[in-house]
């Protein structure tokens, strides 16, 4: 009985996330609601930078668990976690 409740909460979230979401490596957690800010690693500077809701680039910025990359939950958290806010 399990399996058939976790198939059917399983199939619901991807039909309202898409499949991106069933085979990234970030856990499902971090993908409530409120933890929306985007933790993004400089390529070029190795910075850790973070992107909030609805600012410039935040739609482009993708994450990479590989790369250091996460979500994070409040601006207070990213800043206490050495995180700088996107200029833009």
């Amino acid at each position: 009985m399990q399996t058939f409740y976790l198939a059917i909460i399983v199939g619901g979230l991807a039909g309202y996330v898409g499949t991106d979401l069933l085979t990234s490596s970030t856990p499902l957690a971090a993908f409530s609601s409120a933890c929306n800010i985007k933790g993004n690693v400089s390529i070029n500077t190795g910075e850790r930078i973070y992107h909030v809701l609805g600012k410039k680039y935040y739609d482009e910025t993708k994450i990479s668990q590989l790369h250091g990359e996460r979500w994070i939950c409040s601006e207070t958290d990213a800043r206490a976690a050495g995180w700088r806010k996107a200029r833009s």
